[in-house]
């Protein structure tokens, strides 16, 4: 039986259809809290509506994959860390990834995707993340472009805080501070905008797992509430490294680290943050003030000289989109961040907003009482 989940956001919408429920049930959950989706009958998803058609059969993954390797010129990528191949078959684009044994199919001037797929979780992973890029396609042929930032909204009138700087700067650190203060957190680590009305920037959720250090979750006090949701056999997103998993059962808060030097975090997903640790989420606001956090611990939390203009760096873009590279072609030829002209008129309206430069040290209530003096001057 084929079930499926509708997808959509502003003006974009995409249908995840698939002949094992796991696969639109993941979809359901972790779209749901930020952007519109609801399960629909496979039945009345019209064949002109874009979709991503994740199924599991292994004979389907062995005849796309023998198609790709049958010789025709192909190109080695890496999509979502997994080494993919990929090929041409007439208009369309066809693609193996052996590690997650998943062969794809993309059809892009009909918007279609097809996914087959040995084991249904992954297929459920990858079929996420191909209709989250469908509809990023449609945001940014409709005049959407993506920051790299973090937002939290004020309820009472939709006024949104976007948070920039490079990684490590603060960015989820001061989301997370100022949804525990009375804000909603709408995004951790990008968002899309577009220009609205005469001075306006319209904001949207970027639906993914947030990445939490075990430091920032302990001082937090998250860690008890994470440890207690394992014990009683739940679970973080499935890209959470077991050595994390372990670390929280043992009430280790102390940072890992790969052999590349990069941090192990929980991962959180979107369903989590109101569910586990009491953070309204929020679906869309306007842009009302910049912050630029950078953490000093041996100093007081205040607002200091300095806050910078954006940049490059604080707008995704096909350069910088270092892991969902549009192999696909789902925007259809519209660089990953929007186009050039939308992202200078969004820089250009962002650039009237207040900015603030804010210190912040691991003095948790403090930090978070100084970011919310700041934050509620926002109108």
């Amino acid at each position: 039986m084929i079930s499926a989940t509708r997808l959509g956001a502003a003006t974009a919408a995409v249908n995840v259809l698939s002949n094992h429920p796991d696969v639109t049930r993941w979809a359901l959950r972790y779209f749901g809290p930020w952007w519109n989706a609801t399960t629909v009958a496979a039945a009345d998803v019209s064949v002109a509506e874009a979709a991503v058609v994740a199924n599991v059969s292994g004979a389907a993954y062995e005849e796309i994959t023998l198609l790709v390797q049958d010789g025709r010129p192909t190109a080695a990528v890496d999509y979502a860390k997994h080494p993919m191949l990929v090929a041409r078959d007439g208009d369309d684009i066809i693609a193996t990834s052996p590690d997650e044994d998943i062969a794809y199919r993309s059809t892009p001037f009909t918007g279609r995707l097809t996914l087959a797929g040995i084991d249904s979780s992954t297929l459920a992973l990858a079929a996420a993340r191909l209709a989250r890029e469908s509809i990023r396609g449609q945001l940014l042929r409709a005049g959407w472009a993506v920051l790299h930032a973090s937002a939290v909204v004020r309820e009472a009138d939709g006024a949104t805080v976007l948070t920039f700087g490079d990684k490590g700067a603060g960015k989820t650190t001061t989301a997370l501070l100022l949804a525990s203060h009375g804000w909603q957190l709408l995004a951790n680590d990008r968002v899309l905008v577009r220009p609205l009305g005469e001075r306006g920037v319209e904001v949207l959720p970027w639906p993914s797992a947030a990445a939490l250090g075990l430091g920032l979750l302990h001082a937090l006090g998250w860690d008890t509430v994470a440890r207690g949701h394992l014990r009683a056999g739940g679970n973080f997103h499935p890209t959470q490294h077991a050595s994390v998993t372990a670390a929280l059962l043992d009430g280790v808060h102390e940072p890992l680290w790969d052999g590349k030097g990069k941090e192990r975090k929980v991962q959180v997903f979107p369903d989590q943050f109101p569910a586990l640790f009491g953070v309204p989420l929020a679906t869309g606001g306007r842009a009302a003030a910049l912050l630029f956090p950078q953490v000093d611990p041996g100093a007081a939390p205040d607002v200091i000289d300095g806050a910078r203009s954006l940049g490059e760096a604080d707008f995704m873009s096909g350069a910088t989109e270092d892991r969902y590279p549009d192999i696909f072609e789902l925007a259809q030829g519209i660089d990953g961040g929007g186009r050039d002209s939308v992202r200078t008129e969004v820089a250009l309206r962002l650039a009237a907003l207040p900015h603030h430069a804010i210190r912040l040290n691991h003095d948790i209530p403090a930090s978070a009482a100084q970011l919310a003096k700041v934050a509620d001057t926002a109108r």
